[in-house]
C-alpha cells in the first residue's frame, strides 16, 4: 500500500500554490452565505473547476463552520470519469495529498467495508479522479482534524450504495458528501429547465436519477435511498450553471448544492 495519493488536478481545477489555494478557498467561503441552521448529515456538492462551481460548493461548505470540531470523519463518494468501476472502489493508500497537506484516510472504516461484495480496491480508479479531490481543499479549510473515507462509484444500484453508507453512517462525527454536477453541455435555457426538474427529484428523494441528469447519479441515488429510509429532509442551498459563472451560454454544465438533515427524533 502506498502512503499517499498525490494531487492530480492541482493547477487545473484549482490553484497549485498553497497560499493561493488557501486564499481562493477562504474567499469563496467568505462570500458564500451560510444557510445551515442545523448540522447536516449529508451534502451534495458539485466538482468542477473552482471558477465554474466553486461558489456553489462554498455554499455547502461555509455552513459547516459551527460544527468544525464535531465533524471528525468525511465519507466522500463521487463518480468515476476515467476508469470504469463495477460497484464502489476504495483506494490503496493511507492518505490523500493536496497542496494544503495530507488528509489521512479512515483505515478502520475501509477495513469495515472491505468484505462487502460491491466493494473493490483500485488505485487506478482514484489516481486521476477529480470528483473527490476537488472537495478536499474546502474540507481542509473548514474542518479541524478529520479523516477521509473516499469511494469512487461506478455502476452500482441505489441499494448497493445505501448499504455501504449504512455501514459507515456513524453519528454527528460523520459527514457524508456526494460529489455531483448536474446536466452537461445543454444550451443555457434548456439546462436551467432540466436542472430545475432534477433538483425537484432530489428534494423528493427520488432514487431513479440518470447520469444525463447528474453525473454522480449512482452515488446520489444511493444517498437518496438512505435518506428516504431514514426519513430525512433535503434542502437546496444553491443552483446555477457554468453560463452564470465562467463559461459561455451555448453549452453549459449545471451545479447545485444540497444539505440533508435527519429528523430530530430519528436515527443516529
Amino acid at each position: 500500500m502506498t502512503h499517499a495519493r498525490p494531487p492530480a488536478v492541482a493547477g487545473s481545477f484549482y490553484p497549485e500554490r498553497p497560499a493561493l489555494l488557501a486564499g481562493t478557498v477562504d474567499r469563496l467561503l467568505l462570500e458564500a452565505a451560510p444557510a445551515l441552521s442545523r448540522q447536516p448529515k449529508a451534502l451534495i456538492v458539485p466538482h468542477a473547476g473552482y471558477i465554474y462551481s466553486g461558489a456553489t460548493a462554498a455554499t455547502a461548505y461555509a455552513g459547516l463552520a459551527p460544527w468544525r470540531q464535531a465533524i471528525q470523519r468525511v465519507v466522500l463518494l463521487g463518480p468515476t470519469h476515467r476508469v470504469a468501476v463495477d460497484g464502489l472502489a476504495l483506494p490503496e493508500c493511507e492518505a490523500f495529498t493536496t497542496p494544503l497537506g495530507d488528509v489521512r484516510l479512515d483505515l478502520d472504516g475501509i477495513r469495515q467495508l472491505a468484505a462487502l461484495p460491491q466493494i473493490s480496491f483500485s488505485a487506478a480508479a482514484h489516481a486521476r479522479e477529480h470528483s473527490l479531490e476537488v472537495h478536499l481543499p474546502f474540507l481542509q479549510r473548514v474542518l479541524g482534524d478529520f479523516s477521509l473515507l473516499p469511494l469512487a462509484v461506478g455502476h452500482a444500484s441505489p441499494a448497493a450504495v445505501a448499504e455501504v453508507l449504512e455501514q459507515v453512517w456513524g453519528g454527528p462525527e460523520t459527514l457524508i458528501v456526494v460529489s455531483s454536477d448536474l446536466s452537461h453541455f445543454l444550451p443555457y435555457d434548456s439546462a436551467r429547465q432540466v436542472d430545475r426538474d432534477t433538483c425537484q427529484h432530489i428534494l423528493h428523494l427520488d432514487t431513479q436519477l440518470h447520469p444525463e441528469q447528474a453525473c454522480g447519479a449512482y452515488p446520489l441515488n444511493g444517498l437518496l435511498l438512505a435518506a428516504r429510509q431514514r426519513g430525512m429532509t433535503a434542502h437546496l442551498l444553491h443552483a446555477c450553471n457554468s453560463g452564470d459563472t465562467a463559461g459561455d451560454k451555448e453549452r453549459v454544465v449545471g451545479y447545485a448544492a444540497f444539505a440533508f438533515n435527519e429528523t430530530e427524533s430519528g436515527h443516529g
